[in-house]
Protein backbone atom coordinates (compact mmCIF):
# COMPACT_ATOMS: atom_id res chain seq x y z
CA UNK A 1 0.00 0.00 0.00
CA UNK A 2 1.16 3.55 -0.68
CA UNK A 3 -0.17 7.02 -0.10
CA UNK A 4 0.12 10.09 -2.28
CA UNK A 5 -0.11 13.61 -0.87
CA UNK A 6 -0.81 16.47 -3.27
CA UNK A 7 -0.05 20.04 -2.19
CA UNK A 8 -2.01 23.02 -3.60
CA UNK A 9 -0.89 26.37 -5.05
CA UNK A 10 1.40 24.96 -7.73
CA UNK A 11 0.29 25.76 -11.31
CA UNK A 12 0.61 23.02 -13.91
CA UNK A 13 2.28 23.96 -17.17
CA UNK A 14 3.68 21.89 -20.01
CA UNK A 15 2.94 19.09 -22.42
CA UNK A 16 1.73 15.61 -21.49
CA UNK A 17 2.57 12.55 -23.57
CA UNK A 18 -0.48 10.47 -22.75
CA UNK A 19 -0.37 6.69 -22.42
CA UNK A 20 -2.00 4.65 -25.17
CA UNK A 21 -5.76 4.38 -24.93
CA UNK A 22 -6.79 1.61 -22.54
CA UNK A 23 -9.98 0.64 -24.36
CA UNK A 24 -8.28 0.42 -27.75
CA UNK A 25 -5.21 -1.37 -26.32
CA UNK A 26 -7.47 -4.03 -24.83
CA UNK A 27 -9.40 -4.62 -28.02
CA UNK A 28 -6.40 -4.48 -30.34
CA UNK A 29 -4.47 -7.06 -28.30
CA UNK A 30 -7.42 -9.44 -28.25
CA UNK A 31 -8.12 -9.11 -31.99
CA UNK A 32 -4.42 -9.66 -32.69
CA UNK A 33 -4.67 -12.88 -30.68
CA UNK A 34 -7.71 -13.92 -32.73
CA UNK A 35 -5.92 -13.20 -36.02
CA UNK A 36 -3.56 -15.63 -37.74
CA UNK A 37 -0.05 -14.25 -38.07
CA UNK A 38 2.09 -11.55 -36.46
CA UNK A 39 0.45 -8.25 -35.48
CA UNK A 40 2.30 -5.20 -34.18
CA UNK A 41 0.64 -2.62 -31.93
CA UNK A 42 2.47 0.65 -31.24
CA UNK A 43 1.86 2.94 -28.22
CA UNK A 44 0.28 0.06 -26.33
CA UNK A 45 -0.78 0.75 -22.73
CA UNK A 46 1.10 -1.50 -20.33
CA UNK A 47 -0.99 -1.32 -17.15
CA UNK A 48 -2.67 -3.56 -14.63
CA UNK A 49 -5.82 -4.05 -16.66
CA UNK A 50 -4.12 -4.73 -20.00
CA UNK A 51 -1.64 -7.09 -18.32
CA UNK A 52 -4.59 -9.18 -17.15
CA UNK A 53 -5.45 -9.85 -20.79
CA UNK A 54 -1.85 -10.37 -21.91
CA UNK A 55 -1.22 -12.86 -19.11
CA UNK A 56 -4.21 -14.92 -20.25
CA UNK A 57 -3.11 -15.21 -23.89
CA UNK A 58 -0.27 -17.77 -23.48
CA UNK A 59 -2.73 -20.04 -21.68
CA UNK A 60 -4.74 -20.31 -24.91
CA UNK A 61 -1.57 -20.77 -26.97
CA UNK A 62 -0.94 -17.20 -28.13
CA UNK A 63 2.59 -15.81 -27.70
CA UNK A 64 3.36 -12.11 -27.36
CA UNK A 65 6.29 -9.80 -26.67
CA UNK A 66 6.22 -6.27 -25.27
CA UNK A 67 9.21 -4.06 -26.07
CA UNK A 68 8.63 -0.65 -24.49
CA UNK A 69 5.32 0.48 -25.96
CA UNK A 70 5.39 -1.96 -28.91
CA UNK A 71 3.38 -5.14 -28.52
CA UNK A 72 3.93 -8.02 -30.96
CA UNK A 73 1.34 -10.80 -30.95
CA UNK A 74 1.64 -14.16 -32.74
CA UNK A 75 -1.99 -14.97 -33.48
CA UNK A 76 -2.95 -18.62 -34.03
CA UNK A 77 -5.79 -21.09 -33.27
CA UNK A 78 -6.60 -21.28 -29.57
CA UNK A 79 -6.32 -24.28 -27.27
CA UNK A 80 -8.22 -25.06 -24.08
CA UNK A 81 -6.30 -23.63 -21.10
CA UNK A 82 -5.35 -26.04 -18.33
CA UNK A 83 -6.03 -23.52 -15.55
CA UNK A 84 -8.49 -20.68 -14.96
CA UNK A 85 -7.82 -17.44 -16.83
CA UNK A 86 -7.17 -14.81 -14.16
CA UNK A 87 -8.69 -11.52 -15.31
CA UNK A 88 -7.43 -9.66 -12.24
CA UNK A 89 -9.60 -6.65 -11.48
CA UNK A 90 -10.55 -6.10 -15.13
CA UNK A 91 -14.19 -6.58 -16.09
CA UNK A 92 -13.26 -5.55 -19.63
CA UNK A 93 -10.84 -8.47 -19.89
CA UNK A 94 -13.41 -10.95 -18.60
CA UNK A 95 -16.28 -9.73 -20.79
CA UNK A 96 -14.23 -9.47 -23.99
CA UNK A 97 -12.60 -12.86 -23.40
CA UNK A 98 -16.01 -14.44 -22.84
CA UNK A 99 -17.12 -13.35 -26.32
CA UNK A 100 -13.84 -14.38 -27.94
CA UNK A 101 -13.80 -17.79 -26.23
CA UNK A 102 -17.37 -18.41 -27.36
CA UNK A 103 -16.39 -17.52 -30.94
CA UNK A 104 -13.32 -19.77 -30.77
CA UNK A 105 -15.33 -22.59 -29.11
CA UNK A 106 -12.70 -22.80 -26.40
CA UNK A 107 -13.41 -24.35 -23.01
CA UNK A 108 -12.17 -22.16 -20.16
CA UNK A 109 -12.86 -20.76 -16.71
CA UNK A 110 -12.79 -16.96 -16.32
CA UNK A 111 -12.04 -15.68 -12.83
CA UNK A 112 -10.45 -12.71 -11.12
CA UNK A 113 -10.06 -10.66 -7.98
CA UNK A 114 -12.58 -10.38 -5.17
CA UNK A 115 -13.59 -7.03 -6.64
CA UNK A 116 -14.17 -8.54 -10.07
CA UNK A 117 -16.27 -11.30 -8.54
CA UNK A 118 -18.64 -8.59 -7.32
CA UNK A 119 -19.18 -7.13 -10.81
CA UNK A 120 -22.44 -8.13 -12.56
CA UNK A 121 -22.00 -10.59 -15.43
CA UNK A 122 -25.62 -11.56 -16.07
CA UNK A 123 -25.70 -9.06 -18.93
CA UNK A 124 -23.34 -11.25 -20.96
CA UNK A 125 -24.44 -14.66 -19.65
CA UNK A 126 -28.03 -14.48 -20.85
CA UNK A 127 -27.36 -13.22 -24.42
CA UNK A 128 -24.43 -15.61 -24.94
CA UNK A 129 -26.62 -18.52 -23.88
CA UNK A 130 -29.34 -17.31 -26.27
CA UNK A 131 -26.75 -17.68 -29.05
CA UNK A 132 -26.00 -21.25 -27.98
CA UNK A 133 -22.83 -20.68 -25.96
CA UNK A 134 -22.38 -23.06 -23.04
CA UNK A 135 -21.47 -20.57 -20.32
CA UNK A 136 -22.32 -20.87 -16.64
CA UNK A 137 -21.85 -19.10 -13.34
CA UNK A 138 -22.09 -20.77 -9.95
CA UNK A 139 -24.56 -18.16 -8.68
CA UNK A 140 -25.99 -17.14 -12.06
CA UNK A 141 -24.59 -13.62 -12.01
CA UNK A 142 -20.91 -13.40 -11.04
CA UNK A 143 -17.46 -14.79 -11.83
CA UNK A 144 -16.04 -17.35 -12.02
CA UNK A 145 -17.63 -18.14 -15.39
CA UNK A 146 -17.22 -21.54 -17.03
CA UNK A 147 -17.37 -22.00 -20.81
CA UNK A 148 -17.73 -25.49 -22.29
CA UNK A 149 -17.14 -26.51 -25.89
CA UNK A 150 -20.00 -26.95 -28.32
CA UNK A 151 -20.10 -30.00 -30.60
CA UNK A 152 -17.58 -29.60 -33.43
CA UNK A 153 -18.95 -27.69 -36.38
CA UNK A 154 -21.90 -26.23 -34.47
CA UNK A 155 -21.96 -22.44 -34.92
CA UNK A 156 -23.50 -19.95 -32.55
CA UNK A 157 -27.01 -18.80 -33.40
CA UNK A 158 -27.94 -15.50 -35.01
CA UNK A 159 -29.65 -13.18 -32.54
CA UNK A 160 -30.86 -9.68 -31.76
CA UNK A 161 -29.88 -8.43 -28.31
CA UNK A 162 -31.52 -5.41 -26.70
CA UNK A 163 -29.45 -3.96 -23.86
CA UNK A 164 -31.25 -2.16 -21.03
CA UNK A 165 -28.15 -0.04 -20.41
CA UNK A 166 -25.66 1.10 -23.04
CA UNK A 167 -22.38 -0.75 -22.43
CA UNK A 168 -19.44 -0.94 -24.81
CA UNK A 169 -18.07 -3.95 -22.91
CA UNK A 170 -21.27 -5.98 -23.20
CA UNK A 171 -21.75 -4.93 -26.83
CA UNK A 172 -18.17 -5.87 -27.71
CA UNK A 173 -18.53 -9.27 -26.05
CA UNK A 174 -21.57 -10.06 -28.19
CA UNK A 175 -20.01 -8.71 -31.39
CA UNK A 176 -16.95 -10.90 -30.89
CA UNK A 177 -19.18 -13.92 -30.38
CA UNK A 178 -21.04 -12.90 -33.54
CA UNK A 179 -17.93 -13.58 -35.62
CA UNK A 180 -18.76 -17.31 -35.30
CA UNK A 181 -22.55 -17.11 -35.59
CA UNK A 182 -24.55 -18.74 -38.36
CA UNK A 183 -26.21 -15.42 -39.21
CA UNK A 184 -26.20 -11.74 -38.34
CA UNK A 185 -26.02 -10.65 -34.71
CA UNK A 186 -27.53 -7.28 -33.79
CA UNK A 187 -27.00 -5.35 -30.55
CA UNK A 188 -29.44 -2.53 -29.76
CA UNK A 189 -28.57 0.02 -27.05
CA UNK A 190 -30.69 2.87 -25.67
CA UNK A 191 -27.80 5.23 -26.48
CA UNK A 192 -24.73 4.91 -28.63
CA UNK A 193 -21.68 3.71 -26.69
CA UNK A 194 -18.02 3.96 -27.72
CA UNK A 195 -17.39 2.16 -31.00
CA UNK A 196 -13.72 1.11 -30.81
CA UNK A 197 -14.58 -2.55 -31.43
CA UNK A 198 -16.67 -1.72 -34.48
CA UNK A 199 -13.91 0.43 -35.97
CA UNK A 200 -11.24 -2.23 -35.45
CA UNK A 201 -13.38 -5.09 -36.73
CA UNK A 202 -14.39 -3.09 -39.80
CA UNK A 203 -10.75 -2.26 -40.54
CA UNK A 204 -9.98 -6.00 -40.46
CA UNK A 205 -12.54 -6.77 -43.15
CA UNK A 206 -15.49 -7.79 -40.97
CA UNK A 207 -18.89 -6.72 -42.32
CA UNK A 208 -20.36 -4.55 -39.58
CA UNK A 209 -23.02 -1.83 -39.67
CA UNK A 210 -23.92 0.86 -37.15
CA UNK A 211 -27.08 2.95 -37.40
CA UNK A 212 -29.55 5.07 -35.41
CA UNK A 213 -32.93 3.52 -34.62
CA UNK A 214 -36.19 5.01 -33.38
CA UNK A 215 -35.59 3.53 -29.94
CA UNK A 216 -31.81 3.68 -29.67
CA UNK A 217 -28.69 2.65 -31.60
CA UNK A 218 -28.11 -0.62 -33.45
CA UNK A 219 -24.95 -2.44 -34.48
CA UNK A 220 -25.07 -5.54 -36.70
CA UNK A 221 -22.15 -7.90 -37.29
CA UNK A 222 -22.22 -10.54 -40.02
CA UNK A 223 -20.53 -13.94 -39.71
CA UNK A 224 -16.82 -13.99 -40.50
CA UNK A 225 -15.69 -17.61 -40.76
CA UNK A 226 -12.30 -16.71 -42.24
CA UNK A 227 -9.39 -15.96 -39.93
CA UNK A 228 -8.84 -12.31 -39.10
CA UNK A 229 -5.76 -10.86 -40.83
CA UNK A 230 -2.74 -9.67 -38.82
CA UNK A 231 -2.35 -5.91 -38.62
CA UNK A 232 -0.16 -2.96 -37.63
CA UNK A 233 -1.80 -0.31 -35.45
CA UNK A 234 -0.70 2.83 -33.60
CA UNK A 235 -2.95 3.61 -30.65
CA UNK A 236 -4.02 7.21 -29.87
CA UNK A 237 -3.51 8.90 -26.51
CA UNK A 238 -5.96 7.78 -23.84
CA UNK A 239 -9.06 10.01 -23.73
CA UNK A 240 -9.86 9.06 -20.15
CA UNK A 241 -6.30 9.81 -19.01
CA UNK A 242 -6.58 13.21 -20.71
CA UNK A 243 -9.65 13.96 -18.58
CA UNK A 244 -7.57 14.30 -15.41
CA UNK A 245 -5.36 16.94 -16.99
CA UNK A 246 -8.31 18.81 -18.50
CA UNK A 247 -9.87 19.14 -15.06
CA UNK A 248 -6.54 19.79 -13.32
CA UNK A 249 -5.71 22.68 -15.64
CA UNK A 250 -9.27 24.05 -15.43
CA UNK A 251 -9.35 24.27 -11.61
CA UNK A 252 -5.72 25.18 -10.82
CA UNK A 253 -4.97 28.92 -11.22
CA UNK A 254 -2.14 29.75 -13.61
CA UNK A 255 -2.25 26.37 -15.35
CA UNK A 256 -2.00 25.61 -19.05
CA UNK A 257 -1.51 22.06 -20.34
CA UNK A 258 -1.11 20.78 -23.91
CA UNK A 259 -2.18 17.21 -24.72
CA UNK A 260 -0.97 16.09 -28.18
CA UNK A 261 -2.46 13.10 -30.00
CA UNK A 262 -5.58 12.64 -27.88
CA UNK A 263 -8.21 10.18 -29.11
CA UNK A 264 -11.34 12.14 -30.03
CA UNK A 265 -13.80 9.30 -30.58
CA UNK A 266 -17.29 10.90 -30.46
CA UNK A 267 -18.35 8.31 -27.88
CA UNK A 268 -15.53 9.31 -25.52
CA UNK A 269 -15.41 13.13 -25.41
CA UNK A 270 -18.35 13.79 -23.09
CA UNK A 271 -16.12 15.14 -20.32
CA UNK A 272 -14.34 17.51 -22.69
CA UNK A 273 -17.68 18.82 -23.97
CA UNK A 274 -19.06 19.12 -20.44
CA UNK A 275 -16.09 21.23 -19.35
CA UNK A 276 -16.55 23.49 -22.37
CA UNK A 277 -20.22 23.93 -21.43
CA UNK A 278 -19.14 24.81 -17.88
CA UNK A 279 -17.01 27.63 -19.27
CA UNK A 280 -13.72 25.77 -19.56
CA UNK A 281 -10.97 27.24 -21.72
CA UNK A 282 -10.33 24.21 -23.90
CA UNK A 283 -9.08 24.32 -27.48
CA UNK A 284 -9.24 21.26 -29.76
CA UNK A 285 -7.01 21.09 -32.86
CA UNK A 286 -8.03 18.11 -35.07
CA UNK A 287 -5.12 16.10 -36.52
CA UNK A 288 -6.93 13.61 -38.74
CA UNK A 289 -7.09 9.91 -37.92
CA UNK A 290 -4.74 7.45 -36.24
CA UNK A 291 -5.50 3.75 -36.29
CA UNK A 292 -8.98 4.48 -37.63
CA UNK A 293 -9.73 6.84 -34.73
CA UNK A 294 -10.06 10.66 -34.86
CA UNK A 295 -7.22 12.35 -32.96
CA UNK A 296 -6.18 15.87 -32.14
CA UNK A 297 -4.23 18.14 -29.83
CA UNK A 298 -6.07 19.62 -26.86
CA UNK A 299 -4.98 22.69 -24.90
CA UNK A 300 -6.61 23.50 -21.56
CA UNK A 301 -6.14 26.46 -19.21
CA UNK A 302 -7.56 27.66 -15.91
CA UNK A 303 -11.13 28.96 -16.05
CA UNK A 304 -14.06 29.88 -13.83
CA UNK A 305 -16.54 27.02 -14.14
CA UNK A 306 -20.33 26.97 -13.77
CA UNK A 307 -22.57 24.07 -12.75
CA UNK A 308 -24.47 22.10 -15.42
CA UNK A 309 -26.79 19.10 -15.76
CA UNK A 310 -25.80 15.74 -17.28
CA UNK A 311 -28.22 12.94 -18.18
CA UNK A 312 -29.28 10.61 -21.00
CA UNK A 313 -26.83 9.81 -23.77
CA UNK A 314 -24.32 12.30 -22.38
CA UNK A 315 -23.79 9.91 -19.47
CA UNK A 316 -22.62 7.18 -21.84
CA UNK A 317 -20.09 9.50 -23.51
CA UNK A 318 -18.33 10.20 -20.18
CA UNK A 319 -19.11 7.09 -18.15
CA UNK A 320 -15.48 6.62 -17.01
CA UNK A 321 -14.85 10.29 -16.23
CA UNK A 322 -17.44 11.04 -13.55
CA UNK A 323 -15.05 10.87 -10.57
CA UNK A 324 -12.90 13.70 -11.92
CA UNK A 325 -15.96 15.49 -13.36
CA UNK A 326 -17.38 15.58 -9.82
CA UNK A 327 -14.19 17.32 -8.70
CA UNK A 328 -14.67 19.93 -11.45
CA UNK A 329 -18.27 20.38 -10.26
CA UNK A 330 -17.06 21.08 -6.71
CA UNK A 331 -14.76 23.84 -8.00
CA UNK A 332 -17.53 25.31 -10.15
CA UNK A 333 -20.05 27.88 -9.01
CA UNK A 334 -23.64 26.67 -8.88
CA UNK A 335 -25.40 23.33 -8.91
CA UNK A 336 -24.30 20.35 -11.00
CA UNK A 337 -26.77 17.48 -11.33
CA UNK A 338 -26.04 14.04 -12.81
CA UNK A 339 -28.97 11.70 -13.48
CA UNK A 340 -29.53 8.35 -15.24
CA UNK A 341 -26.02 7.25 -14.30
CA UNK A 342 -26.79 4.22 -12.12
CA UNK A 343 -24.27 2.22 -14.22
CA UNK A 344 -21.64 3.96 -12.08
CA UNK A 345 -22.62 1.75 -9.16
CA UNK A 346 -21.20 -1.27 -11.01
CA UNK A 347 -17.66 -0.09 -11.76
CA UNK A 348 -14.44 -0.93 -9.87
CA UNK A 349 -16.23 0.63 -6.91
CA UNK A 350 -19.74 1.96 -6.41
CA UNK A 351 -18.57 5.20 -7.98
CA UNK A 352 -21.63 7.24 -7.01
CA UNK A 353 -21.09 6.41 -3.35
CA UNK A 354 -17.30 6.68 -3.64
CA UNK A 355 -17.20 10.08 -5.33
CA UNK A 356 -19.83 11.50 -2.95
CA UNK A 357 -17.79 10.23 0.00
CA UNK A 358 -14.64 11.76 -1.49
CA UNK A 359 -16.18 15.18 -2.05
CA UNK A 360 -17.79 15.23 1.40
CA UNK A 361 -14.46 14.42 3.05
CA UNK A 362 -12.88 17.35 1.20
CA UNK A 363 -15.57 19.80 2.31
CA UNK A 364 -18.07 19.83 -0.56
CA UNK A 365 -21.83 19.82 -0.22
CA UNK A 366 -22.96 16.82 -2.24
CA UNK A 367 -26.08 14.66 -2.31
CA UNK A 368 -26.20 11.04 -3.44
CA UNK A 369 -29.17 9.82 -5.50
CA UNK A 370 -29.95 6.26 -6.64
CA UNK A 371 -29.01 7.09 -10.25
CA UNK A 372 -26.62 9.99 -9.80
CA UNK A 373 -25.56 12.85 -7.57
CA UNK A 374 -25.87 16.60 -7.02
CA UNK A 375 -22.93 18.86 -6.25
CA UNK A 376 -23.52 22.32 -4.80
CA UNK A 377 -20.43 23.99 -6.17
CA UNK A 378 -18.89 26.79 -4.11
CA UNK A 379 -15.86 27.47 -6.27
CA UNK A 380 -13.43 25.37 -4.26
CA UNK A 381 -12.74 22.66 -1.70
CA UNK A 382 -11.35 22.76 1.82
CA UNK A 383 -9.14 19.70 1.45
CA UNK A 384 -6.93 18.88 4.41
CA UNK A 385 -8.07 15.27 4.56
CA UNK A 386 -6.83 11.74 4.00
CA UNK A 387 -9.15 9.82 1.67
CA UNK A 388 -9.36 6.21 0.51
CA UNK A 389 -8.86 5.21 -3.12
CA UNK A 390 -11.55 2.53 -2.61
CA UNK A 391 -9.50 0.16 -4.78
CA UNK A 392 -10.54 2.29 -7.78
CA UNK A 393 -7.90 3.89 -9.99
CA UNK A 394 -10.18 6.69 -11.15
CA UNK A 395 -11.24 7.64 -7.62
CA UNK A 396 -7.57 7.77 -6.62
CA UNK A 397 -6.58 10.08 -9.48
CA UNK A 398 -9.67 12.28 -9.02
CA UNK A 399 -8.70 12.78 -5.37
CA UNK A 400 -5.17 13.73 -6.43
CA UNK A 401 -6.53 16.30 -8.88
CA UNK A 402 -8.69 17.80 -6.14
CA UNK A 403 -5.57 18.32 -4.03
CA UNK A 404 -4.05 20.61 -6.66
CA UNK A 405 -6.51 23.42 -5.99
CA UNK A 406 -7.94 22.69 -2.53
CA UNK A 407 -7.20 25.04 0.36
CA UNK A 408 -5.10 22.37 2.09
CA UNK A 409 -3.22 19.23 0.93
CA UNK A 410 -5.05 16.01 0.11
CA UNK A 411 -3.65 12.55 0.87
CA UNK A 412 -4.80 9.51 -1.11
CA UNK A 413 -4.52 6.15 0.67
CA UNK A 414 -4.03 3.15 -1.60
CA UNK A 415 -2.60 5.29 -4.39
CA UNK A 416 -0.81 2.34 -6.01
CA UNK A 417 -4.13 1.42 -7.67
CA UNK A 418 -3.51 4.26 -10.16
CA UNK A 419 -1.21 1.88 -12.04
CA UNK A 420 -4.28 -0.08 -13.16
CA UNK A 421 -4.76 2.45 -15.98
CA UNK A 422 -2.10 5.19 -15.64
CA UNK A 423 1.20 3.83 -14.26
CA UNK A 424 3.11 7.14 -14.43
CA UNK A 425 0.33 9.49 -13.31
CA UNK A 426 2.17 10.76 -10.23
CA UNK A 427 5.42 11.30 -12.14
CA UNK A 428 3.56 13.21 -14.85
CA UNK A 429 1.87 15.39 -12.24
CA UNK A 430 5.23 16.21 -10.71
CA UNK A 431 6.75 16.91 -14.12
CA UNK A 432 4.07 19.52 -14.82
CA UNK A 433 5.00 21.42 -11.66
CA UNK A 434 2.78 19.76 -9.10
CA UNK A 435 4.16 19.26 -5.60
CA UNK A 436 3.58 15.72 -4.35
CA UNK A 437 4.87 13.23 -1.82
CA UNK A 438 4.60 9.47 -2.37
CA UNK A 439 5.14 7.25 0.66
CA UNK A 440 4.87 3.61 1.55
CA UNK A 441 2.20 2.77 4.10
CA UNK A 442 4.77 2.71 6.90
CA UNK A 443 5.82 6.26 6.05
CA UNK A 444 9.10 5.20 4.43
Amino acid sequence: MSRLTVFPDHPLRGEVNLPGDKSISHRAALLAAMAEGESRIEHFLDSGVTRALLNALPQVGVAWQLDGETLTVQGQPWRNPSAALNCGNSATTLRLLAGALAARNTAAVLDGSAGLRRRPMGRILQPLRAMGAAIDSADGEHAPLTLSQRPAGKPLRAATHRLAVASAQVKSCLLLAGLAAEGAVTVIEPHRSRDHSERLLGALGVEIESRPLEDGWGVTIHPHPAALPPFHLTIPGDTSAAAFWLVASSITPGSRITLPGVGLNPGRIGLLEALQEMGGRIEVIPRGEQGGEPVGDVVAAHADLQGIEIHGERVTAMIDEFPVFAVAAAFATGITRVREADELRHKESDRIRALCSLLSALGAKVEEQPDGFTVYGQGGLRGGASVQAEGDHRIAMAAAVAGLAADQPVTVQGAEIMAESYPNFAETLQGLGGKIRMEAENGG
